[in-house]
């Protein structure tokens, strides 16, 4: 089957609306009509090939929502008509130790990603979200609530779920004292997400003037990082610590700033190390950094459940396919808040 979508056919082109081939319909196969999808700042990574993996031709995306169109023969999970969501994996091993356990973002295999993966019944890529349609197997498609307004979930299906699937795997609850660095999509996210746990939110900022946003987002707190004097009167005080930013940092004033039995969750995924952490106090008082990679299917179905009863989705943009080259240059600003999102129905494919 032939569609239109947004191709970049090497690292140093513009994507261009091209046609692609979308597999057969297979016996447990959803064919979605896509509606939206999100921005990542991974699908520039990706169309850039500034991790030395992108396989061209490539159609980026991998925060989709869409309305069902048809599904194969043994689907039983959705029907034409519903309206689902496809995050970053559309298949994995099914058989490892992680699969058996619902984790499937962690196959030992290695999953397959919604785009510059291998399609097994192909051999081909896999296509992501900036098209006109997709073909994903049930078992890697989410239901998104009927009340959310659609452009704002399609970032809860990479943004959100890296944010949840931490907050949920450790444990967080009400009253627990949660910080998070960086308020960007995934930093405001995470604001959102912990707050409506009914955590205290203290965001991390190096820039004074998002202390109203992030208010505005659920924080209870803002510490400028730059600022040695709030960073000092925030020293032990957290339990927990999201770290969304990417770009290389010094963990050391972060890890100041939780109490005994404290962890550092990282997120982000900076181009070269960060600074090594000095051991010392996380010796004395018992403090563990970890890392968390997006999340399961499970917790992106859970995640967009609880959205649905908190009301909660992305603060978003939303733009057509023909403005995807400035929405990239604009985030290598950081001049968004807080994701772009293409409207793939308003978008003109000629």
């Amino acid at each position: 089957m032939k569609i239109n979508a947004l191709v970049a056919h090497d690292a140093t082109q513009p994507l261009i609306t091209d046609a692609i081939t979308l597999r057969a319909l297979q016996p447990h196969d959803v064919k979605i009509d896509i509606l939206y999808c999100g921005v990542c700042h991974s699908d520039l990574h990706m169309a850039r090939n500034e991790w030395a993996v992108s396989r061209y031709p490539m159609v980026p995306g991998h925060e989709i929502i869409g309305r069902v169109a048809a599904t194969g023969s043994h689907v039983s999970r959705y029907k034409a008509g519903d309206v689902v969501g496809v995050g970053v994996m559309v298949d994995a091993c099914r058989e490892c130790h992680f699969c058996q356990q619902q984790e499937a973002q962690y196959c030992e295999a290695g999953f397959t990603p919604t785009y510059n993966g291998i399609d097994k019944y192909t051999g081909d890529s896999t296509w992501g979200g900036y098209a006109q349609h997709t073909i994903v197997n049930e078992d890697f498609v989410v239901a998104v609530p009927g009340n959310l307004p659609l452009p704002g979930v399609a970032p809860l299906l990479c943004a959100g779920v890296t944010v949840w699937s931490p907050l949920r795997h450790f444990n967080v609850s009400a009253g627990d004292k949660v910080g998070v660095v960086g308020l960007g999509g995934l930093g405001h996210m995470a604001v959102k997400l912990a707050s409506a746990m009914g955590a205290e939110v203290t965001l991390f900022t190096t820039s004074p003037e998002k202390g109203d946003d992030a208010r505005r987002l659920g924080a209870s707190n803002v510490v400028v990082s730059r600022d040695a004097a709030q960073m000092a009167a925030a020293r032990t005080s957290l339990d927990f610590i999201i770290d969304c930013v990417s770009a290389p940092h010094d963990l050391n004033p972060y890890l100041a700033t939780l109490a005994t039995n404290g962890r550092l969750v990282l997120v982000g995924i900076p181009e070269s190390p960060h600074l090594a952490p000095d051991v010392t106090p996380m010796v004395f008082r018992r403090l563990s950094i970890s890392g968390s990679s997006i999340g399961s299917i499970k917790e992106t179905q859970e995640m967009l459940n609880f959205c649905g009863q908190h009301n909660i989705t992305a603060d978003v943009e939303l733009i057509t396919g023909e403005g995807v080259e400035t929405a990239f240059s604009r985030m290598l600003k950081g001049d968004v808040k807080y994701r772009f999102v293409i409207d793939i129905a308003a978008t003109q494919w000629a």
